[in-house]
C-alpha cells in the first residue's frame, strides 16, 4: 500500500517506510471492537518511536486508511487527532498527515519499561497537578454549536452584553448546577466571570468595600486563594485540616467571617468534608453572619463514589457558589460562574460592570447552546473515562516502579497524592533533581505551611494532561530520580 498524493517528493521519499509500516497495523485492526481504536493508536505510536514511520511520512487519508483496514474512519481520524496532540503526528489545512520530526528522529520516547526510566535524553515531562488534556477538547461539536448561533443571532445581541452574564447563558447554567451539583440557585442569582480567579476577585473587592480585611483559607490548599484576595487588600490566616475538614476551633479563635473552601475534594488532601464538618462549618457561619467561598473547581470528575454535592445547596445564604469550565473544556476559555448569596448580587455585578463590562458575547452564546443541547454532559462523559483509565495506570505504574508508595485521593479529580517509600527524600530535594532531568513535579510542601506529618516526601502528581505511555514513562523517570537521591547518600 501507497498513500495517496504521491506526486509530493516528500511522499515519494518515504513512501516505502509508510508500506513497511502498514503491516503493523494489521493487529490492531483485527483487535476487539472495544479496544481497536486504543490498539491502532498504540501501533501507530509504535511505528513512529521504532523509526518504521520516518519523519516526514505522509500518512494515507483517513478515509483511504480505514478502507484498507476494515475499520471506521471515525476511528482513524481519531487516532491521527490524538497522536498529533501528542507531536507523533503533524498536519497542516489541505495538507494531509505528517510524521512529526522532533519525536521520531530522537526515538525519545522509548516504550515504558524498567529501563526506559535510565535512558537519556529524556522529553520534558510534567506531573503537575491541575491541568486537563487540552486535546480532548470537543472542537467539532463546539464548532457546531458556534455555527449555529452566529447563524441565528440577532444584530442586537453583539452589544454590549449584560454584566451579569446573558440571561441565556445564566439559566443553562443554573439548570445544569442544580442538576449535577445540587446547588440551590435560579438565573438572577448566576454571574458569569472569567472564570474563578475573577469571581474570587470580585467576592473579595465587595467584602473589603464592607469592612472585611481578614479572609480564611485552608492549610494545605491553593496558593492562589491567597494571592487573588491579597489583590483586594485582604490578609489571608491558614486554618489546619483533619481528616473531616477544617479545624474549626482554629476558624473561631482567628475571628474572621470569611473562609475560602473546597469542601467537596479538598485540594490539594483529597478529602470530602465529612457531613458533620459540613453541618458545623455551616452553624459557625451562621453565628457570626459570615461566608464560605466554595470553590468547586473539580467537581465534575467522581470515579469510585457518588458525587459530594456542593455545600452551598446546604445554606445558599451563607455560601457563595464558584466554579468555571476551565478542568472541563478548558482554561483558555476564560469562562465560570458565581453563585452568590441574594444581599451581595448587586454588588458584585457593580463591580463586574467596571471590572471588563461583561463577558464576550458569542462565547457565552456559544457555551449555552452547548450546555443545552447535552453535548458538555456528552463531553463530561468522555473526559471520565479517559481519566479514569490514566489515573489507574499511574497508581498500578507506582505500585511496580516505586514500591511501597501510599496513594491517597484517588476517588475524585484529577491528581492523587503520592507518599513516597522511606528514604525517598525530602520534597524540595526530589523537586530539584527531577528538574535536572527534566520532569517536573510538586511536593506537598508547595501547599502547606507544615512538613507531611510522616517524615514521607509526599508528592502532588496530576496525570489528566498525559497519555497512559507518557504516565509510565514520567513515574519511571520519577523511580530514577528516586534511586539518584539514595546513591547519593
Amino acid at each position: 500500500m501507497t498513500p495517496s498524493g504521491t506526486n509530493s517528493p516528500a511522499v515519494q521519499d518515504h513512501a516505502q517506510g509508510w508500506t513497511t509500516a502498514w503491516e503493523l497495523l494489521l493487529p490492531a485492526a483485527a483487535a476487539p471492537a472495544r479496544s481497536r481504536g486504543k490498539a491502532l493508536q498504540s501501533a501507530l505510536r509504535e511505528a513512529v518511536r521504532s523509526g518504521r514511520l520516518a519523519p516526514g511520512t505522509r500518512l494515507p487519508a483517513s478515509r483511504a486508511l480505514a478502507g484498507d483496514l476494515g475499520v471506521s474512519r471515525g476511528l482513524v481520524t481519531e487516532a491521527y487527532e490524538q497522536l498529533t496532540a501528542e507531536g507523533y503526528l503533524r498536519a497542516g489545512r489541505g495538507a494531509g498527515t505528517w510524521v512529526g520530526g522532533a519525536v521520531a528522529a530522537s526515538a525519545a520516547a522509548p516504550s515504558p519499561t524498567r529501563h526506559a526510566a535510565d535512558a537519556l535524553p529524556h522529553p520534558r515531562l510534567s506531573l503537575l497537578p491541575g491541568i486537563p488534556d487540552l486535546s480532548l477538547f470537543p472542537r467539532s461539536a463546539w464548532s457546531a454549536a458556534q455555527r449555529a448561533v452566529l447563524a441565528g443571532l440577532p444584530h442586537a445581541s453583539l452589544g454590549y452584553p449584560d454584566p451579569r452574564g446573558l440571561p441565556r447563558l445564566r439559566t443553562a447554567v443554573a439548570h445544569l448546577l442544580a442538576r449535577r451539583r445540587g446547588v440551590v440557585v435560579t438565573p438572577e442569582r448566576v454571574v458569569i466571570c472569567s472564570g474563578v480567579s475573577q469571581a474570587m476577585t470580585l467576592l473579595g473587592l465587595v467584602l473589603y468595600a464592607r469592612g472585611e480585611r481578614t479572609v480564611a483559607a485552608e492549610d494545605p490548599g491553593s496558593p492562589e486563594h491567597a494571592e487573588l484576595f491579597a489583590h483586594s487588600g485582604m490578609r489571608t490566616v491558614r486554618i489546619t485540616l483533619d481528616a473531616q475538614g477544617p479545624d474549626l476551633a482554629v476558624l473561631r479563635e482567628h475571628g474572621v467571617r470569611t473562609l475560602v473552601a473546597t469542601p467537596s475534594h479538598q485540594f490539594p488532601s483529597g478529602i470530602a468534608y465529612s457531613a458533620r464538618r459540613r453541618a458545623q462549618l455551616l452553624d459557625w457561619a451562621r453565628s457570626v453572619d459570615g461566608l464560605v467561598i466554595e470553590d468547586d473547581y473539580d467537581g465534575d470528575f467522581r470515579y469510585d463514589r457518588a458525587p459530594v454535592g456542593a455545600l452551598q445547596g446546604l445554606d445558599p445564604d451563607h455560601v457563595a457558589y464558584t466554579g468555571s469550565v476551565s478542568k472541563s473544556l478548558a482554561p483558555g476559555m476564560r469562562l465560570g460562574w458565581v453563585v452568590v448569596p441574594e444581599g451581595l448580587t448587586e454588588a458584585i455585578v457593580a463591580r463586574k460592570r467596571l471590572m471588563d463590562l461583561g463577558n464576550p458575547a458569542l462565547d457565552q452564546e456559544t457555551l449555552a447552546r452547548f450546555i443545552e443541547r447535552g453535548d458538555y454532559d456528552r463531553h463530561l462523559r468522555r473526559c471520565l473515562r479517559t481519566y479514569r483509565e490514566r489515573r489507574n495506570v499511574l497508581v498500578a505504574a507506582l505500585a511496580q516502579w516505586l514500591p511501597g508508595t501510599d496513594v491517597t485521593g484517588i476517588a475524585a479529580g484529577l491528581h492523587v497524592i503520592a507518599a513516597l517509600p522511606r528514604g525517598a527524600g525530602a520534597g524540595p530535594a526530589l523537586t530539584e533533581r527531577a528538574a535536572e532531568l527534566g520532569l517536573s513535579i510538586r511536593p506537598l510542601e508547595s501547599y502547606s505551611s507544615a512538613p507531611p506529618p510522616d517524615g514521607r516526601a509526599h508528592l502532588v502528581i496530576g496525570y489528566a494532561h498525559l497519555t497512559p505511555e507518557r504516565i509510565a514513562e514520567a513515574v519511571g523517570l520519577l523511580a530514577q530520580v528516586v534511586r539518584s537521591g539514595r546513591a547519593d547518600r
